[in-house]
């Protein structure tokens, strides 16, 4: 995950276009620009659109934000990187609303913008949840359009969640003999995702997609889990007349937050979109003991090496037009203006 960055140091460090642009040309070109085509490194800009290289062997153009949330946006990218930090170091998140006043666009277009970050909050290439898992469903309300959320009048949407299970003295997940009680444990990561129904086609599959084969599953004993036994260590607890949060209280904790997260901040979720807002709720709980979150993850730019800044590169432009073409620089800039 990238470094956290203060409101101070983003400003900072990205002051306008070109440091936005130098910035994602060295995240994703650090050795220099290399065509996804013919693998060579000469390359100009286009002037018309500051954002593309074209190979000058191959013809290849190739956009400097594709793969990423901000492709094909005519937004400023000081606009993205913005919007981005705001959504990552606010506690609760920040609906559209509260960025519309804060990055001064129209709500329509901050609202595409806000979907598209929830959705890169998610890595493709996650882990699956293993060693021991608690697995739960529960109901979180919804409203519909614009109108004033009224909870007594709300429909429900049923949300399937799975959250590892850590042995707080081993620091990982512990497999325990069936039936034994998980003290001294604590919530590690979570999983959530939006089920049509309690049957076990549903379930099965939401436990498939997101929990790794042989991993310990803690449930309620709903006869819906049942056919996982082949492929899982299945130890159910019965609820009976006992209150659910006491036999999986990590699961129902983290369902708890949730829906006062989808209260407190966006007044009730939409069904339409409540995949996006399931995706910003992992993210946000995957990395509560993060002090800081940065807007890198947000943007999907976490570094896998280390940055350069914007005088770097500045200071390693070719001096005329030849040098460039001989060994060009991952994007052709103007001189500084700040």
């Amino acid at each position: 995950m990238g470094r956290g960055r203060t409101l101070a140091e983003v400003q900072r460090e990205f002051p306008d276009e070109a440091s936005c642009a130098a910035f994602l040309s060295a995240r994703r070109w650090p050795e220099g620009f290399v065509c996804p085509a013919c693998g060579l490194g000469r390359a100009v800009t286009l002037k018309s659109r500051p954002r593309l290289f074209e190979c000058l062997d191959c013809g290849r153009q190739t956009s400097l934000t594709a793969g990423t949330a901000m492709h094909r946006s005519k937004l400023l990218l000081t606009t993205w990187f913005w919007a981005a930090h705001l959504m990552a170091t606010h506690s609760n998140g920040m609906s559209a609303r509260q960025l519309e006043d804060q990055l001064g666009v129209t709500y329509k277009t901050v609202w595409l913008l806000a979907q598209k970050l929830r959705r890169s909050m998610v890595d493709p290439d996650r882990d699956l949840l293993e060693g021991v898992v608690e697995v739960d469903q529960t109901e979180v309300p919804f409203r519909a359009g614009d109108a004033f959320f009224a909870p007594g009048a709300a429909g429900k949407i049923l949300i399937a969640g799975a959250v590892e299970v850590i042995d707080r003295s081993a620091g990982k997940p512990k497999p325990r003999r069936r039936g034994a009680k998980y003290l001294d444990t604590r919530a590690g990561r979570l999983r959530l995702a939006a089920i049509a129904d309690n049957s076990a086609k549903s379930i099965e599959a939401f436990v498939r997609a997101n929990v790794k084969s042989g991993a310990t599953l803690i449930t309620d004993g709903h006869a819906s889990y049942a056919g996982l036994s082949g492929d899982y260590r299945h130890d159910p607890r019965v609820v009976g007349n006992m209150a659910a949060n006491v036999v999986l209280p990590l699961s129902h904790r983290a369902f708890s937050l949730l829906k006062r997260w989808a209260l407190g901040t966006y007044h009730g979720l939409r069904r339409k979109h409540v995949d996006a807002y399931l995706d910003e709720f992992v993210f946000r709980y995957n990395r509560r003991f993060h002090r800081h979150v940065s807007f890198e993850t947000v943007l999907g730019l976490a570094a896998r090496h280390t940055p350069e800044t914007y005088r770097d590169i500045i200071s390693r432009r070719a001096p005329d037009e030849a040098n460039v073409r001989r060994a060009p620089l991952p994007i052709d800039l103007p001189e500084s203006t700040g």
